[in-house]
């Protein structure tokens, strides 16, 4: 059965549910700013060191080989490459971002990425999608997986978006549907788009309702780049965007209708007064915890058929930022924060997190260092990221190095980051995210592809 995206419900409908779920999530958060390890100025208490939280104990090895977890906590792998779907396909490889939703009716929803380039498997045919390369539907796209929300027993699972390249991350809107995000602007007469018929590099929209391939509509107005992760804020409908790239740029769109994507918007960069490059690589010229006030340029032409745009926001002010990927969105006490992993900035380039606040009241948006790695014990290459309801950062790993040790990592409110799991496959973890009532953390094995679920103690 085949589905096409319904219009957007208003961003009322569910804006309160949303609110609850991030607001928990977001409260141990405000307690402190976030700081590495040996950054000298003392933080503040807060509730994670008043009682003492030092992480879940050290890993213990898998037995299956696959997941090192504490004492305690347990995983089982729901969906797994080359499993049999409802439609007929089956489950293709590159599992990376991932969200999940509240279906009602005792069912949740996975809608996950799948960052598959035109020379990879499908895992069968697609009936509908986007672009064709050499008059084949291209294999990239999203597939969603039905869980019972008590048991976690797979419902159905099935191909939910095709003919897209490398969907890489994405974010769920607070009306219920999934953005995924291709990490691939190229097309017809580009590099690497031979054979391509139409130009990539977009955001599209899935609905967690749907129950099968939805028509693909690209988002244009939303930017034609090298497309990472999405969050959209609650309050206003804006969506904030990174860019996978040494010198990208932080954006946001600004829909002309909140909550209908399509109907278009306008897209603009950060600028940072008195800081054009917030990588930190060459001199700390942002330091943790220092505020900065933010102010936003507008774009043109931003379908970009030379990919020029990251390089036309940065001449026009905007601040430069290292390889952003991970983006999180949460309010507390009604203000909304955007949480950005940068996944090689910082001095020893292993990763950083910033802290984007949304002014109020006709007030300055403020961004700040939230978090720098100053070794490979904290992060490594930080990915993906999420937040736990005990308001600790969730951040994963994808590092290059000869012998990949990713890890899942947590990082407390005051700075202290602590090992979550380590995958023992040479691979990255992706696609983090909990359940709607936080007691259960999913996650991707990216290649070959497992969804894992993982339950366990974690912290109130």
């Amino acid at each position: 059965m085949t589905q096409t995206p319904e219009t957007a419900a208003p961003l009322a409908a569910d804006r309160r549910r949303f609110l609850g779920a991030t607001a928990t999530a977001f409260a141990a958060l405000a307690a402190s700013g976030c700081m590495s390890r040996t950054a000298s100025a003392a933080p503040a208490a807060t509730p994670a060191r008043a009682s003492g939280f030092d992480g879940y104990g050290p890993l213990q090895p898998d037995p299956q080989g696959l997941l090192d977890l504490p004492e305690g906590f347990s995983y089982r792998v729901i969906s797994r490459l080359g499993d049999a779907m409802d439609d007929g396909g089956t489950v293709p490889d590159r599992a990376d971002g991932m969200g999940c939703f509240d279906l009602g009716n005792g069912e949740i929803a996975l809608v996950r990425n799948h960052e598959l380039q035109p020379r990879h498997d499908a895992g069968g045919p697609i009936a509908k999608g986007f672009g064709k390369r050499n008059g084949e539907f291209v294999p990239g796209g999203t597939t969603t997986i039905v869980l019972d929300a008590k048991s976690l027993q797979v419902k159905r699972q099935f191909r939910s978006l095709g003919g897209t390249i490398r969907n890489c991350s994405g974010g769920v809107t607070p009306w219920g549907s999934w953005l995924t995000c291709e990490e691939a602007p190229t097309g017809p007469g580009q590099p690497y788009g031979d054979g391509l018929e139409r130009s990539h590099g977009w955001v599209f929209e899935v609905p967690a309702s749907a129950r099968g391939l939805v028509d693909p509509v690209p988002l244009t107005a939303m930017g034609r780049f090298n497309h990472e992760a999405a969050a959209v804020d609650p309050a206003t409908g804006i969506v904030y965007m990174t860019e996978d790239r040494d010198e990208g740029v932080l954006y946001r769109f600004l829909p002309k209708t909140p909550g209908k994507l399509a109907e278009g918007g306008r897209l603009q960069a950060m600028v940072v007064e008195g800081l054009t490059d917030t990588r930190n690589w060459n001199t700390p010229a942002m330091p943790v915890g220092k505020p900065f006030k933010v102010s936003w340029v507008d774009l043109d032409e931003v379908e970009a058929p030379k990919d020029d745009l990251r390089l036309r926001a940065a001449a026009k002010g905007a601040a430069l930022v290292a390889r952003g990927e991970g983006l999180h969105m949460g309010v507390r006490r009604g203000v909304s924060e955007v949480f950005a992993c940068c996944t090689s900035g910082g001095a020893k380039q292993l990763g950083q997190i910033l802290k984007l606040t949304v002014g109020q009241a006709g007030q300055a948006d403020m961004v700040e260092l939230f978090f720098e790695s100053e070794s490979t014990d904290q992060f490594n290459f930080g990915d993906n990221l999420t937040v736990a309801a005990s308001g600790h950062l969730i951040v994963c790993e994808d590092q290059y190095t000869p012998v990949v040790d990713n890890h899942i990592r947590g990082i407390t409110p005051d700075g202290r980051a602590y090992d979550i799991a380590r995958l023992t496959a040479q691979t990255e973890l992706a696609g983090a995210c909990f359940s709607p009532d936080g007691k259960v953390l999913f996650v991707n094995a990216y290649d070959p592809t497992a969804t894992l679920a993982i339950t366990g103690p974690w912290a109130a």
